[in-house]
């Protein structure tokens, strides 16, 4: 079910943070969204209602999954109504007026400042200080008025808060993109069977040997594409894990049905977190 352009949309981090811009990319730019400081919180903004969906990170080409989020996902019991990825592009960013010259310190998070570990090494006068959000980085910098600092964050970012941007795109990789999630309480209701689907599942198995391997077949077999396995850390059973697989089909397709029925024969626990189409 996706939502209404006039409800509200959680992300983590303030506006013009690169989940707003996931956000405005999925769901189009009529959406409230409504910032939160930490994943948790955005979680339970959904949980809540204050929130009718979330725009949630879940990995990046360059420093794999968000852990957290793998496990928010079972904890909250949502779906997965849609996704799609988004280029990171840093900026260098500053209140008008500041020079280049002026800078010492660039705020920004720690993830967006190890990124831009060639500039610092570059500029090694200045120093990178970690803070909890992109974008908030640059909303601090008019807030406390500085002028002897910078930002690292999106250009978005750049114009919400009035910015100036010194330095584009200072990131080292220029392939550097992140995952999304569109998380709903209710699952994707579109009739619309075309185009390219994903579905996603959770699931566990005996810790014998052969399992996981008797659990790929039942995909194998039917000839469905897997795109993604992760296994997380099954709580209160210590060396048993949880696996994370998206694989390419629809849930209600004839093979991918077969395919879950078939799983769910031999795998201790089974769920379906969503069949989504990718925003591209």
């Amino acid at each position: 079910m996706r939502p209404k352009p006039s409800q509200s949309v959680a992300i983590q981090g303030e506006l013009g943070a690169f989940s707003h811009s996931a956000a405005l990319k999925i769901l189009g730019d009529s959406i409230q969204v409504l910032p939160c400081p930490t994943f948790r919180e955005a979680f339970d903004k959904i949980r809540s209602g204050e929130a009718v969906s979330g725009v949630i990170p879940m990995e990046n080409t360059l420093h794999g999954s968000v852990h957290e989020n793998y496990d928010h996902l079972l904890e909250y019991d949502f779906f997965i109504s849609g996704e799609t990825s988004i280029r990171i592009s840093h900026q260098l960013i500053v209140r008008p007026g500041v020079k280049f010259r002026d800078i010492r310190r660039i705020f920004s998070h720690p993830v967006a400042l190890n990124q831009c570990k060639r500039f610092f090494e570059k500029y090694s006068h200045i120093e990178p200080v970690p803070q909890y959000d992109t974008a908030g980085s640059v909303k601090l910098l008019n807030e406390q008025k500085l002028s002897d600092t910078g930002a690292i964050a999106s250009e978005t970012a750049a114009e919400i808060y009035g910015g100036v941007i010194l330095k584009r795109n200072i990131e080292d990789n220029r392939q550097n993109f992140t995952r999304f999630f569109l998380l709903t309480k209710q699952p994707e209701t579109s009739r619309v069977a075309t185009g390219e689907w994903k579905t996603s599942i959770v699931f566990s198995t005996a810790n014998t040997p052969g399992a996981l391997f008797r659990a790929m077949a039942c995909f194998a077999l039917r000839d469905l594409s897997l795109t993604k396995i992760e296994s997380r850390p099954l709580r209160g059973k210590p060396w048993e894990y949880l696996f994370y697989l998206d694989l390419q089909g629809r849930k209600e397709d004839e093979k991918v049905q077969k395919a879950l029925a078939h799983l769910g024969e031999t795998a201790e626990f089974l769920k379906v977190l969503g069949s989504y189409r990718p925003t591209l």
